[in-house]
């Protein structure tokens, strides 16, 4: 052969691995335990992997279940678009879904790297999205996982069965399960997506040994959960709570009491067995949570997912020893939830305060002191989901061993009068853009970069502060506590609410 005929021939190999090493660079892939997924490479640089099942679909026999191992395959798994949402009721106008429908078979989570090599070795955020346990999908854009991973962190959403596919307790189900315990399905599967992150996550560039974990609402009450999870025990390297916990005013009920709760409503729904709950069509078992009267399935003091009273466990100091990054909203309520329609007027909150405290009505006003309007929305977000996430800054201070940081969230959405529920979440996680209703001003693009700071910091050390960012100290337990107090101009303040937290500790110690 000639040099001419050999120089095509180098030529054509050259060329074909130029076209091999593009299209892998254009279609990036990464080894998990059950197979090989090929991925998105975003404009920003991050690789997305979208609907990577961490578990065995929970249908049929399986619904109701613990996660069992996911399926092994052969060949590349295309991971370019989400999984199908768990099976819910359209409850909350704010949530927006980019999930592929809706289906029992849920167990499906979401990973954004910035890795460009699996040696990376880079923290690991889980995000566990909001809902009230009853509704909620990785896929919405306020927890896209993009922003994070510019920052340099491999970012997860995790999807989690919800509801009565999630939540209920029957004796049949204890009767039948290993553990003898039923009810905590959707905690199961969180369980499973970390341990599925500890041994698959170094593959997409993450180390296995700095996962934090984090969620809003009913994902900050999973965290709160998680870590006092056997389950979850030596998974979790640090936890983020966003408006959230389990140590609240309505504690998880034991098990005898969901169990007897779970029977009656399939007595209810006529469907008063086992057999008969698991042969019912999904959308047929999901429809009767429309009827009047039906239970908000949440979990349950099961003696397996959650060995004993949250409160009690992590006084006792029985939590993950983790550093903690919590906080909440000025407007977690409204004050309409404690008047109703009556005026604000001080005679018809003494009024009310009667009604919650009885003889202990004097002392509740002390507590909740000052403009009636901001009180009774002070005392609505309180009963709401605000004690409970003090509760668990507070106590994990005093028994976590680890750094505490807390926060006070006060910005509006461009619009709104004071910054409700989930108002937070698009500016934590960089991810303003993805909500399209609101007019976002430079005020909320540079609070949005300020948290986001923050939580790449926590997430990368356990410490929020960096550099160029206001310096945000450490929590203490009691009275006094330093926090950040964010809003357009973000400062470090000392706690001035104690007397309210005091007072219903007080009246919890009653109840409880």
């Amino acid at each position: 052969m000639n040099k001419f005929g050999l120089l095509l021939i180098a030529f054509g190999v050259f060329t074909s691995s130029l076209t091999v090493y593009a299209a892998a660079a254009g279609a990036p892939r990464a080894t998990t335990a059950t197979g090989v997924v090929q991925g998105t490479l975003e404009a920003s640089g991050v690789t997305s992997y979208k609907g990577i099942p961490f578990a065995a679909p929970p249908v049929g026999d399986l619904r109701w279940k613990a996660p069992q191992p996911a399926q092994k395959w052969t060949g590349v798994r295309k991971a370019d678009h989400f999984g199908p949402r768990g099976m819910q009721l359209p409850l909350f106008s704010d949530m927006v879904f980019r999930s592929n429908g809706m289906s029992e078979d849920c167990l499906y989570l979401n990973v954004w790297t910035p890795a460009k090599s699996p040696k990376a070795k880079l923290p690991v955020l889980v995000y566990f999205y909001g809902g009230g346990l009853a509704t909620g999908d990785g896929s919405e854009p306020r927890y896209d996982g993009e922003a994070m991973a510019a920052k340099g962190i491999v970012t997860l959403t995790v999807n989690y069965r919800l509801n009565v596919f999630g939540f209920l307790a029957h004796p049949e189900l204890s009767a039948e399960s290993p553990n003898k315990a039923s009810g905590n399905y959707g905690l199961m599967d969180q369980a499973a997506a970390l341990k599925w992150v500890k041994d698959n996550i170094a593959a997409f560039g993450g180390d296995p040994s700095r996962v934090t974990i984090a969620g809003e609402s009913a994902g900050s009450w999973s965290v709160s959960a998680q870590m006092i999870s056997p389950l979850s025990k030596g998974l979790i390297a640090g936890a983020i709570g966003e408006s959230g916990s389990l140590l609240g005013m309505n504690p998880p009920p034991a098990l005898a009491d969901a169990e007897k709760a779970g029977a009656a409503f399939a007595e209810n729904i006529g469907a008063p067995t086992l057999a008969a709950l698991r042969a019912l069509p999904a959308q047929q078992l999901l429809e009767t949570l429309r009827q009047p009267g039906a239970p908000w399935f949440s979990a349950t003091r099961d003696g397996y997912v959650l060995p004993r009273a949250p409160g009690a466990m992590y006084a006792a100091g029985e939590q993950a020893k983790v550093p903690l990054l919590a906080g909440w909203n000025s407007h977690e309520g409204h004050y309409k939830q404690v008047l109703g329609d009556t005026e604000p007027t001080e005679e018809n909150f003494n009024a009310v305060l009667k009604k919650f405290y009885g003889d202990q009505a004097g002392a509740a006003r002390l507590a909740y002191a000052g403009d009636v309007k901001q009180a009774a929305t002070e005392l609505a977000s309180d009963g709401f989901i605000v004690y409970g996430t003090w509760k668990w800054i507070d106590t994990h201070a005093r028994t976590g061993g680890k750094p505490v940081y807390r926060y006070y969230y006060s910005r509006p959405r461009p619009g709104d009068t004071g910054a409700a529920h989930s108002a937070e979440i698009e500016y934590a996680l960089g991810n303003l853009d993805g909500n399209k209703v609101y007019a976002w001003s430079a005020e909320d693009r540079a609070l949005s970069t300020l948290m986001q700071g923050y939580f790449a910091n926590f997430i990368k050390t356990g410490n929020p502060n960096g550099a160029g960012l206001p310096e945000w100290p450490r929590a203490s337990s009691g009275a006094g506590s330093r926090l950040m107090h964010l809003d357009a101009t973000s400062r470090a303040v000392t706690a001035t609410d104690d007397a309210r937290f005091q007072f219903q500790d007080a009246e919890m110690q009653k109840k409880h």
